[in-house]
């Protein structure tokens, strides 16, 4: 039985002839550029987030970049990132010649730890970066007492949670100053190419996003500002407006599949609960756990990874590709760990949570549609491989 990481195929099969129409309907009015298409999909996820402003953008890197570009970020200001992320988070404060300043993750989510934010705080922290990691939401009350405290502005890197509630039934991406999404084909909700979204709740600041977007042009070729070209084209808007009514059945599937998952796990005896930390003879694999979970909330997790933590994990990874089961490692190196921000001074062993979940994490198929069988057939593999 073959299981793939992600098959796109099977999701366009469900919906072709309406992304089939809407690619010929872009192609036949030649509007290529931001226009209708792209000002509904803002009005459209404006309505699915509960979020005042929303701007289309070139891609997830970019909605990060421009919103640092947005608050004015400068030469030499510091930001606080998790040092274990997808590289654009801090790859762009890097670009805007600011200091990344990592901090190490929770052990449970894998996302930012609030508590060790306070300590990384100087005269030079201009903002916040928490990311919501596969999924999940970041604990987002406690980061923004400490940002409101210190006045810091917080972006929340969304890419990987568009949808996703906190604990409080809000949006992920609407809760810090500005919120950052991707519409990379992988994501749950993604376009044919690259694509993203900025959203906020601020005014001004959703008038500036709109201009950095066209170069800091206002009225076009008149500039008071530098800014790039981060236009979102009209053809990936057109995809998202179709995919879009899709999403929370898709979310649904997901949650399922992560369900059957940790059935299958608990019934092979290789887990007796989620968000165990130990290995042991009851948790052999370490279960992902939502920890928002509860009557309340339809989207505590989207699951745009389903990320289990096993020992060996790199042979677990030749095992499964043997049995044709694709994973992915999301993220095999911490940035403190990167070549790259060698010159920053960070050392081996200076976050040791983030270390772990890059020797020990892997990430399995989860995608809305994979069978009941594929997930049974995963599990089983798995428990081959440990059982040798």
């Amino acid at each position: 039985m073959k299981v793939p990481l992600l098959d796109l195929k099977a999701q366009y099969k469900t919906i072709k002839k309406e992304i089939d129409e809407a690619l010929i309907g872009v192609a036949e009015s030649q509007g290529c550029i931001l226009g209708p298409e792209v000002e509904k999909l803002e009005k459209s996820l404006c309505g699915y987030l509960d979020s005042k402003y929303a701007t289309g953008v070139s891609s997830g890197t970019d909605a990060l970049l421009i919103a640092l570009m947005a608050i004015d970020i400068k030469p030499d200001d510091e930001v606080i990132i998790p040092t274990y992320s997808f590289f654009a988070t801090a790859g762009v404060v890097s670009r805007m010649n600011a200091k990344p300043v990592f901090i190490d993750s929770d052990p449970v989510t894998f996302n930012i730890n609030p508590a060790d934010i306070k300590k990384l705080i100087t005269k030079k922290t201009k903002a916040i970066i928490p990311v919501h990691l596969y999924g999940q939401s970041c604990d987002m009350k406690p980061i923004m007492e400490i940002a409101g405290e210190n006045n810091l502005k917080v972006i929340e890197d969304a890419a990987q949670s568009i949808g996703t509630q906190y604990g409080d039934g809000r949006k992920a991406g609407t809760i810090g100053h500005i919120g950052c999404f991707s519409f990379y084909p992988s994501k749950n909700l993604g376009c044919f190419g690259d694509g993203g979204l900025v959203t906020t709740n601020d005014e001004t600041l959703a008038e500036r996003l709109k201009i950095l977007r066209v170069h800091g042009g206002k009225p076009k070729y008149y500039h008071k500002i530098i800014g790039g070209n981060f236009r979102l084209d009209a053809i990936q808007a057109a995809v998202l407006n179709v995919k879009l009514p899709h999403l929370d059945s898709w979310t649904k599937r997901r949650q399922e599949n992560a369900e059957l998952y940790t059935k299958f796990f608990k019934n092979s005896g290789l887990s007796e609960e989620e968000g165990k930390l130990k290995y042991d003879e009851g948790n052999k694999v370490l279960l992902p756990k939502a920890v928002y979970k509860n009557q309340d909330l339809k989207y505590y997790h989207i699951y745009n990874q389903y990320v289990i933590r096993v020992q060996d994990r790199d042979a677990l990874r030749k095992h499964l590709t043997e049995n044709e089961i694709g994973t992915e490692i999301y993220y095999p190196v911490p940035f403190h760990m990167q070549e790259c921000f060698s010159y920053l001074g960070y050392k081996k062993g200076q976050f040791p949570v983030s270390e772990w979940c890059a020797a020990d994490s892997v990430a399995l198929p989860i995608y809305p549609e994979l069978s009941e069988e594929q997930i049974e057939f995963t599990v089983k593999s798995i428990k081959e491989f440990i059982n040798k």
